[in-house]
């Protein structure tokens, strides 16, 4: 095993001509630290081969990519680090090097080691941070290049020279052809940059919204009652924007007792290589994307949006199936826009009684505390009439719930007080849903504090039967 990639490389491919390109020497002469060692390498030979030597080398897993290059991939222990290797396109290094997207990444070193290889002027455009083209034709070869621009913009904050920007506009519609996989890598990096903001601008300029993710782009123009300052599309940016200041201050936002542990939930690995971090931003981006379709003109001008959280689950399903995202990630942020109203409406009970706490909590399972965090920063991004008023009544409740949430998360699943078994031969009833029914009640006043006994618990799930007896009774 090696915790050094390109020394590992260099060894596994001695004697073989072979050059590193792209973002390693990008970060390299940019002094920057990428979180995991990605090295890309040009064989000019048979990549399978030099991959397997590599993979043997360093104990490392191997596979063929699924791309029109015929590249390999080498990935380290515990993907401690990636290996690319692709043979050498237009039969010489120029030629390869003329064909790729960005002067930046058309940056080579012998493998070996020697001087870089830099004909289209890449150096001098990262010390310009310019993002610029080394030629038209590398977007009509790979459309996906478009949306690679836009990654690499807010990644490095560089600007993008205007011809490069013309010619990522004209091809932005051919990303609609791209595999949707290759587009949520892009997607992805680009949503949980820092810049994600200034990255989303870039994509709308380039045309590319209404392509990568037309549930977002349909948001624009959607009207919205008196409560909100902005209409759809800007209300969601600025639910992005909370969500992201949470992120980076949760306790200016919650206190600093729920500091610590905000964070650690959002640094929880999810799915698809995201945090919860992450999928709270896609679940910003998408909790109200069935507004549009939901939008309806009531009296007096008024306007309301009717069940667009249950409409915005296959919405926001949808758009994650057609990323090809798995689906424990959709389910996550359809989960979000299914509930991201349910605080909002509980406010007017507050405060909240035991039994109240725990049906949220049973509702919102598995998102109740990401859901909640969401709902902190849909309501801060909502400042129409009375917003002081509304914030402060709903933060009020959120943290208190986000208290009860966390520590729901934390504690160990209680064994149930009496099984399911048991209570049915205590009254003498068949399993199914009446069964159930109890089972549930009994839970939820065990939460409450009102029973604590297995014997208690069978005395309320008597005292239930009989009153629902009683009722049912001609």
């Amino acid at each position: 095993m090696t915790s050094d990639p390109l020394g590992a490389a260099r060894a596994a491919l001695a004697g073989e001509p072979a050059w590193l390109v792209g973002g390693a020497i990008r970060d390299r002469l940019l002094g920057r630290e990428p979180r995991r060692p990605d090295l890309d390498i040009i064989v000019d030979g048979d990549p399978e081969a030099s991959a397997r030597r590599l993979a043997r080398a360093a104990s490392a897993a191997v596979f063929g990519l699924s791309d029109a290059f015929g590249g390999w991939r080498v990935v380290g222990p515990r993907q401690a680090w990636q290996v690319d290797l692709t043979p050498l396109q237009g039969g010489s290094l120029q030629a390869d090097l003329g064909a790729r997207d960005l002067t930046v990444n058309a940056i080579a070193e012998p493998l070996a080691g020697g001087a870089l290889i830099d004909p289209h002027g890449g150096r001098d455009d990262l010390r310009a941070r310019r993002l610029r083209m080394v030629a038209a034709e590398a977007f009509a070869a790979d459309p996906l290049r478009t949306l690679r621009v836009v990654r690499l913009a807010c990644l490095l904050g560089f600007e993008v020279e205007p011809a490069t920007i013309t010619a990522a506009r004209r091809h932005a519609g051919a990303v609609a052809g791209v595999a949707g996989e290759r587009v949520f890598a892009e997607l992805r990096a680009i949503v949980t940059a820092d810049a994600v903001l200034d990255g989303l601008a870039l994509m709308d300029e380039l045309g590319l919204t209404a392509v990568v993710l037309p549930e977002l782009h349909a948001l624009r123009g959607v009207g919205q009652n008196a409560y909100h300052h902005r209409d759809v599309h800007g209300h969601t940016l600025e639910v992005l924007e909370a969500v992201i200041a949470l992120e980076r201050d949760p306790a200016a936002w919650l206190g600093d007792e729920l500091a610590a542990p905000v964070i650690a939930l959002l640094s929880e690995p999810l799915a698809d290589e995201l945090t919860r971090a992450g999928g709270l931003r896609l679940g910003a981006l998408l909790h109200d994307a069935a507004k549009p379709q939901t939008r309806v003109e009531l009296a007096g001008g008024r306007v309301g949006f009717p069940h667009h959280d249950s409409a915005g689950v296959e919405v926001a399903r949808a758009a994650l199936t057609r990323l090809r995202a798995s689906e424990r990630l959709r389910e996550h942020v359809a989960a979000l826009a299914r509930h991201h109203l349910r605080l909002g409406f509980l406010v007017h009970e507050a405060p909240l009684d035991r039994r109240a706490v725990y049906r949220y909590l049973m509702a919102c399972e598995p998102v109740a505390a990401d859901v909640t965090l969401l709902s902190i920063a849909d309501r801060r991004a909502t400042r129409g009439r009375k917003a002081d008023e509304a914030i402060a009544s709903h933060l009020t409740l959120a943290r208190a719930l986000l208290t009860d949430a966390l520590s729901w998360r934390d504690g160990p699943p209680a064994e149930p007080l009496v099984r399911g078994d048991e209570l049915a031969r205590a009254l003498d009833i068949e399993p199914g849903p009446r069964l159930g029914a109890l089972l549930a009640a009994i839970a939820e006043a065990r939460y409450a504090g009102e029973v604590a006994t297995q014997a208690q618990a069978i005395t309320l799930a008597r005292r239930l039967t009989a009153a629902q007896a009683s009722s049912s009774a001609p």
